[in-house]
C-alpha cells in the first residue's frame, strides 16, 4: 500500500497484523469505545503490601505470554524495569510483552532478556542506547511498535495496548497504594504518562522505595487502581532524569538558530497577552525560549501555560510571572521536581490529557507554537526522529508529532549539516511527523515555510526574516557538503511507525 504521504506499506505485518495506513493527520475518526480493566474487590483488612516482586508475580499469576508495562519517568536513572525483568527471568518466564514508554540505555539488560526469550515483544514511543542497536540488528523477531506519547495512552485507552500488569516506579507510597512522584530520596516530578496505564491496566502494582503512613498526600495515582505495593531497597537514581543538556547553548550558530525562530514566533503575532508554548530540553531549543522571554518581557505579556517535557528554565518563567501555569507531564530536571511539589500553578496532567487525539481535547491542541528538532526533513517537510541516516533506530517520536499536530505554529529547528550530512533530503530515510502538520523549518542559513501556509510565509517576509526556498536551502546544503549517498536496501520489517491516531506512518526495515 501507499500511504498519504507516499510512503509504501506492506498489506500485513508479521508479528503486528493488519495495517492500517496513514491517511491524514485528522483523517481518522474514532469508532470504538473505550477499554475497561477488570473489576476487583479488596475487603477490610486485606493487606496490599507485599513482600518482594517474586510475591507479586505468585500472587497476581503472571504467566508467559502477558504483557508488562512501565512509565519513564526516571529516564537514564530507572531501576525497575531490570528489577522486574530479572524477577520474570529467575521465575523462568518466556514471551512476555514489553510495554515501555520510552527506553534508555540503563535498560540495556533487555537485549538479554531478549536473547533468552524471556522479552519477544516490545511497545514503546523512544529507544536509544543498547536495546535501539540490537533492535536495529533484527534481534526481536516480532516488530517493535512505536508510538507517540498521545499515541500510547490512545492505545490503552482504546483497548489496542492491553496491559496485564501495570508495574509503576513510585518515588512515595502508602500501605494502600496512594502514590505520588514529589516525596522520597527518589522524587521524579510528575507521574504522567503511568496515569492511563494505572487506569486502564488489568493488575497495578506500585513498586517504591519510601513507603509512608497513610493516608499519603498529595495523592497523584490512588488506591482504588492500585492493587498491591512492594517495597525494595531503591526505585531509581533521579540524577539520570536530566535529558542530556538543560542549559542554554553558547554555540554561535545555535543561538543565532534559536534567534531566528523567536523571530518567526514574533512574526506570527503570537507574543500577546495568553500566548501557549512548549520547546524541549535541548541547547538550542532553551535558546528559543530565553528569546521568547525577552520578547514577552519587552511587550510586558503574560503567558497562559508552558507544556510539555519540563525544564528548570520554564520553572523559573513560572515564577517570574511569565507563564501562569505549567502543564506537565514530565519532569526533565530537579527543578521541575522541586516545582510541582510546591507550587499549585505548576500542574501534574495524565499522556492522553496531554497528547492523546481520541479525546474530548488534548492538552497540544491549545500550543500557539512549538519547538521541535529533526535527524531529518524532506521537501514536503516530513520529519524523521526515529532513526539516523543509516537506518539505526536513535529515538522516535515521543510528542513530537502529537505537539506538531495541535499547534498553531510549528517549527523545526537545525542546523543545515548534522555532522557532514544535509538534513533536507528528498525523501527522509523513516517518516515520523507528516509535513502536513510542519510549518516553518529554521536553520542558520535561511528559514523555509511550508507551501500550505502562505499567509505565514507573508507574515515573515513583512518581518525581514531569511525566506527561501525548501529546495534551495537543500540546494545549499549539498553545495557544501555533497550529496549523501542513499541508504541500501532494507530487509524485514524490524519496527512498524504508528502515527498518533493507531495508522501507520512508516516502517523501519533492518539494515
Amino acid at each position: 500500500m501507499i500511504n498519504a504521504i507516499g510512503r509504501e506499506i506492506p498489506d500485513l505485518v508479521e508479528g503486528y497484523g493488519a495495517v492500517k495506513p496513514f491517511a491524514g493527520a485528522f483523517h481518522t475518526v474514532p469508532d470504538m469505545k473505550r477499554h475497561a480493566p477488570r473489576v476487583k474487590a479488596v475487603r477490610p483488612g486485606e493487606n496490599k503490601v507485599l513482600s518482594s516482586l517474586e510475591e507479586v508475580f505468585r500472587r497476581i499469576g503472571i504467566k508467559d505470554g502477558m504483557t508488562l508495562s512501565f512509565h519513564h519517568h526516571f529516564r537514564n536513572g530507572d531501576g525497575v524495569v531490570n528489577m522486574v525483568l530479572a524477577t520474570a527471568a529467575k521465575l523462568g518466564l518466556k514471551d512476555l510483552k514489553i510495554a515501555l514508554s520510552s527506553v534508555f540505555p540503563v535498560h540495556a539488560p533487555l537485549v538479554d532478556h531478549i536473547k533468552h526469550g524471556v522479552v519477544t515483544g516490545l511497545d514503546t514511543n523512544y529507544i536509544s542506547g543498547p536495546v535501539a542497536q540490537a533492535i536495529s540488528r533484527g534481534i526481536l523477531a516480532r516488530p517493535v511498535i512505536l508510538r507517540t506519547h498521545g499515541g500510547r495512552a490512545r492505545a490503552i485507552e482504546c483497548g489496542q495496548l492491553k496491559i496485564d500488569v501495570a508495574f509503576i516506579a513510585a518515588p512515595a507510597a502508602d500501605d494502600f497504594g496512594n502514590i505520588n512522584g514529589v516525596e522520597g530520596p527518589a522524587a521524579c516530578g510528575s507521574l504522567g504518562y503511568a496515569f492511563p496505564d494505572a487506569e486502564y491496566a488489568d493488575y497495578v502494582v506500585a513498586v517504591t522505595d519510601h513507603l509512608v503512613e497513610y493516608p499519603l498526600s498529595p495523592v497523584s495515582i490512588p488506591q482504588t487502581r492500585v492493587d498491591y505495593v512492594v517495597k525494595v531497597d531503591c526505585i531509581g537514581d533521579p540524577k539520570g532524569i536530566v535529558s542530556g543538556t538543560t542549559r542554554i547553548t553558547k554555540d554561535p550558530v545555535g543561538l543565532k538558530i534559536a534567534n531566528t525562530a523567536a523571530r518567526v514566533i514574533e512574526a506570527a503575532g503570537l507574543i500577546k497577552e495568553g500566548f501557549s508554548f512548549q520547546t524541549g530540553a535541548g541547547g538550542a531549543s532553551l535558546a528559543t525560549a530565553h528569546f521568547v522571554r525577552q520578547m514577552m518581557e519587552r511587550a510586558g505579556i503574560t503567558g497562559s501555560f508552558a507544556l510539555g517535557g519540563i525544564t528548570g528554565y520554564m520553572v523559573d518563567m513560572l515564577e517570574k510571572g511569565l507563564f501562569k501555569k505549567i502543564i506537565d507531564v514530565q519532569g526533565f530536571d530537579l527543578e521541575a521536581v522541586r516545582s510541582i511539589a510546591t507550587n499549585p500553578n505548576h500542574l501534574e496532567v495524565s499522556a492522553s490529557f496531554y497528547a492523546s487525539p481520541f479525546n474530548a481535547g488534548c492538552a497540544v491542541n491549545k500550543l500557539d507554537a512549538v519547538i521541535l528538532g529533526a535527524t531529518e526533513i524532506d521537501t514536503d517537510f516530513n520529519v524523521n526522529v526515529v532513526t539516523g541516516s543509516d537506518g539505526v533506530i536513535m529515538g522516535g517520536s515521543g510528542g513530537h508529532s502529537d505537539a506538531a499536530a495541535g499547534a498553531k505554529v510549528t517549527i523545526v529547528v537545525a542546523n543545515l549539516l548534522r555532522g557532514r550530512l544535509p538534513i533536507i533530503v528528498d525523501k527522509v530515510l523513516t517518516a515520523t511527523t507528516p509535513g502536513e502538520t510542519i510549518d516553518v523549518l529554521v536553520t542558520e542559513r535561511g528559514v523555509a515555510v511550508n507551501p500550505r501556509r502562505g499567509d505565514l510565509r507573508e507574515q515573515l517576509v513583512a518581518a525581514g526574516l531569511p525566506v527561501k526556498e525548501i529546495h534551495e536551502l537543500k540546494a545549499l546544503a549539498e553545495k557544501i557538503a555533497g550529496i549523501p549517498a542513499k541508504a541500501p536496501a532494507g530487509g524485514r520489517v524490524i519496527a512498524v511507525v504508528e502515527y498518533r491516531d493507531g495508522t501507520i506512518i512508516d516502517v523501519v526495515r533492518q539494515r
